[in-house]
């Protein structure tokens, strides 16, 4: 979300476009270490990352990132200043 309010989506995806599926993935993370509840699997981003942009863009002060998951709900992030 923008300062102003208003939404902007830079990035949508959907895991059936990974290269490797979840159960994959869990399977083998499994081989070497315990899941647990709670556990944070990071694969990566889909394409549209800020970097990658012309010009590139990253996230500002005021701004709210918001990850959707569809049937699970969604986690928001104001975006802060460093702390000098």
């Amino acid at each position: 979300m923008e300062p102003d309010g208003s939404e902007r989506v830079v990035q949508r995806s959907n895991t059936s476009l990974m290269v490797h599926r979840l159960p994959e993935i869990i399977a083998f993370l499994s081989l070497f270490t315990t899941l647990e509840a709670g556990d944070v699997i990071a694969t990566g981003t889909p394409g549209g990352v800020g970097l990658g942009r012309k010009p590139p863009e990253f996230l500002r002060p005021g701004q709210l990132l918001v990850s959707a998951i569809e049937g699970l709900g969604e986690l928001r992030n104001p975006i802060a200043a460093e702390a000098d």
